[in-house]
């Protein structure tokens, strides 16, 4: 299966284990909760669900490699005790605790969750020495004398052995004990994480037009040449950087990346074009609705991939704007839930303003803390509560600023600072309404022959954003086109059923 689809069995599980009764005990005993064990070619996204599920779930994730852990580090060390029976003394020998046990009840003590993932990776290629405790510790869950507490679910992943020669295969007894997920690469899966993450839009024009490099592994006389889901995530966060610093994006960086030379290679000469492409199209014009005949005439006379290009261009501007109105929509609504409270604490309580907006500051503080701690928070939730802080303590700042010493004309200052934030977020989500309908009349004359109006609207409705965006605010364009690809996709499906039929 997909890494979606992967993501989407793991979470019902970790869904069904954490059911409790009636009285508060968990309906399948730990030792009767199979832990999960997802095997797939490195650099798939592995890791990457586990903590997304955990940010989802609003669980804690404690996560270790198991490559460097021999039997001492996981179980514990012995020591000798003394015990007493039927009238005689014993030296007998006990263990300390596993570290890996020990760092869930500390992450539980320094953060108070209760629930989460323990996540163990290269489950398949631990030490020989460790093995037979392997056994005992995927049914009962223990390590030494010490067991994983109630509430943490064990997670395992691990590598096929066609792709690391220190894999163990597995007997099936322990198989036995496993539910197994295998994983593939799937682009069109990962395209729509890619979409919610920010990936760089040129990795994705660039897959777009050559699916067959998005995952590969080859043996060669040189050795292997691979290219993962994470060389790519990897390599756009780079890019990212590069740009920003104006330093100069080429083969040489992608090689550290793309560890594939003809794909490197590839991509390289792409960038190349991308950014040429952005400057000659004027994307910002076109979004602004001033573009040329010109660009209108270039656009129709080129080839195909270099419309491709064209496309994921404008995509990429227009839904950068469309992923900011839709970030600073969560974070009004999380700003608004705490002055309301700030409110009800004053009318109520006669609470000071300037120490109540402090103290939800400080409680947002500690939600980042213990989010960032636990992966229980996403990185996009992380700046969300990063952007609510800030505001917390700018009208903090503003109140003891002005000198206002009454409460309700201190609440009175900050309402009128929240309705010019509210009304700053409408400016924005009109400006992005306006120019999605650029983008559509721009590709509407250039392209009314083609099918890259279909595929405009394909990629707007996969992108989380601007899903989110046209499902609040609407564009017209886009729900009069998508009732056209809806009747097209209509069409194809008859057609296929018909040549069915003729066979």
């Amino acid at each position: 299966m997909n890494i979606k689809e992967a993501k989407e069995q793991i979470k019902n599980a970790m869904t069904a284990y954490f059911t409790k009764d009636d009285f508060g005990c968990y309906l399948i005993p730990i030792e009767k909760q199979r832990p999960i064990f997802m095997i797939g070619p490195p650099g798939v996204g592995k890791t990457a669900i586990v903590e997304q599920i955990a940010s989802e779930l609003g669980v804690g994730l404690i996560s270790y490699s198991m490559t460097h852990h021999t039997r001492q580090s996981a179980l514990g060390l012995p020591f000798i005790v003394k015990e007493e029976f039927e009238g005689h003394t014993y030296d007998m020998s006990e263990y300390t605790m596993s570290e890996i046990i020990g760092s869930v009840y500390r992450l539980m003590r320094e953060t108070g969750i209760r629930e989460g993932i323990l996540f163990l990776d290269e489950i398949n290629c631990i030490s020989e020495t460790l093995a037979p405790c392997m056994l005992q510790f995927l049914q009962y869950k223990v390590f030494g004398q010490h067991r994983v507490p109630d509430g943490w679910i064990v997670v395992t992943a691990g590598n096929p052995p066609e792709y690391n020669k220190s894999v163990r295969e597995f007997d099936i007894v322990t198989w036995d004990r496993l539910k197994r997920i295998d994983v593939e690469p799937d682009y069109e899966a990962w395209k729509e994480y890619a979409y919610k993450k920010g990936v760089h839009n040129s990795i994705l024009t660039y897959l777009a037009a050559k699916k067959k490099d998005f995952y590969t592994v080859e043996s060669t006389v040189d050795g292997k040449q691979f290219v993962t889901v994470r060389s790519w995530d990897d390599l756009g966060e780079m890019i990212y950087l590069y740009e920003r610093h104006n330093l100069s994006v080429d083969e040489k960086l992608i090689c550290q990346y793309l560890q594939n030379r003809r794909i490197a290679k590839d991509f390289a000469i792409y960038y190349n074009l991308y950014i040429k492409y952005r400057s000659d199209y004027q994307v910002e014009a076109i979004l602004e609705g001033a573009h040329s005949e010109s660009i209108v005439a270039r656009a129709q006379g080129a080839r195909f991939d270099e419309r491709l290009s064209l496309l994921g261009l404008l995509l990429g501007a227009v839904t950068a704007e469309l992923r900011e109105v839709v970030e600073t929509e969560d974070m009004i609504r999380t700003l608004q839930g705490e002055l309301k409270g700030v409110y009800k604490d004053m009318t109520d309580q006669g609470a000071d303003v300037v120490q109540e907006l402090e103290e939800r500051a400080e409680k947002q503080r500690e939600i980042l803390e213990k989010g960032r701690r636990t992966s229980s928070l996403s990185p996009t939730g992380q700046r969300m509560t990063r952007r609510v802080i800030a505001a917390l303590e700018e009208y903090r700042a503003n109140i003891i600023q002005s000198g206002i010493q009454d409460s309700a004309e201190a609440f009175d200052l900050i309402k009128a600072a929240f309705e010019r934030a509210v009304g700053n977020l409408s400016l924005a989500a009109n400006d992005g309404t306006r120019k999605l309908d650029n983008m559509f009349a721009f590709c509407e004359t250039a392209f009314s022959q083609g099918q890259e109006i279909l595929l405009l609207i394909t990629e707007l409705t996969v992108n989380y954003y601007s899903a989110r965006f046209i499902g609040h605010y609407g564009c017209e364009k886009y729900f009069s086109h998508n009732q056209e690809l809806q009747f097209y996709e209509r069409q194809q499906e008859i057609i296929r059923k018909m040549e069915v039929l003729e066979l």
